[in-house]
């Protein structure tokens, strides 16, 4: 009589160790593309957290700034209008003017990653121009998730740690005008908007809102000529292109035109 066989024993049971679950991720082309851009950008923080600083914001403030507002763009905007002798409220309007197209961003993510509360409210957090990139990059909807997860996990996590650290090295610089970084806030924008200014139409753009601005100063108080210079471009993008039927394309394309690898990370950083 042949012995009964112990339930499963023919079923080996291989657990995946911790290095082969971390070698099947790093397979991931989304994680790897989004790792490099969390990367690439996280390193920019060093320079907001030291104009934040230089601007006259104190470290928990700008630490607080960064946390909460979490879009580089806006950031930058926020510490430009403050070191311009600006109101709050008027570098507040600034930013949210800037950040405004990350709620188009949200509605395609939200497609997406079909996410629940309140994890949903993480994911809105972290929906940026490389996050939202590295998405819609990938065709696999698990891949998208990955690539969303990794680029705006990854971003947060570094982009606040070296937003710290810029904080704290700028205030052992003392005062900002000594060495010359009172104006650097604007500069940096400056630098962030430049590579972006492709075609006639963007430049016709930011010429006439350099005008506007100008012409502005002189009749309105600190902080206000940018929000009308925002509204003039958000107008004239609104005529002239009218509803996007599939909302708005993130400003950082992950993929060069072969399809092979991320292009340059660090094009695009305005968050």
């Amino acid at each position: 009589m042949v012995p009964a066989t112990p339930p499963f024993a023919s079923v080996p049971t291989h657990r995946p160790t911790y290095t082969g679950r971390v070698r099947r991720l790093w397979a991931s082309p989304a994680v790897r593309i989004g790792a490099s851009i969390a990367v690439a950008t996280g390193l920019y923080g060093v320079s907001f957290g030291a104009l934040a600083v230089a601007s006259g914001l104190s470290v928990p403030q700008t630490m607080a700034l960064s946390l909460l507002m979490f879009t580089g763009g806006s950031q930058f905007a926020f510490i430009g209008v403050i070191s311009g002798g600006g109101t709050g409220s008027a570098a507040f309007g600034a930013a949210t003017l800037l950040g405004l197209r990350n709620a188009v961003y949200g509605t395609q993510i939200n497609r997406m990653l079909k996410t629940r509360w309140p994890l949903k409210l993480a994911a809105a957090h972290v929906t940026i121009d490389e996050s939202t990139a590295t998405a819609v990059g990938q065709e696999d909807p698990d891949e998208q998730r990955r690539g969303f997860w990794v680029a705006g996990v990854g971003i947060y996590v570094l982009w606040n740690a070296f937003s710290l650290l810029g904080a704290i090295l700028g205030g052992a610089l003392g005062d900002p005008a000594r060495w010359g970084l009172d104006g650097a806030a604007v500069a940096a924008f400056l630098g962030l908007l430049w590579p972006r200014l492709k075609g006639r139409e963007p430049v016709a753009i930011a010429v006439v809102c350099a005008l506007v601005t100008v012409l502005a100063v002189p009749h309105l108080p600190p902080g206000v000529p940018i929000l009308v210079a925002g509204l003039v471009a958000a107008v004239w993008g609104w005529i002239s292109h009218g509803r996007a039927d599939e909302g708005l394309e993130p400003d950082v394309d992950p993929y060069p035109s072969d399809g092979h690898g991320p292009t340059d990370p660090t094009h695009g950083e305005v968050r």
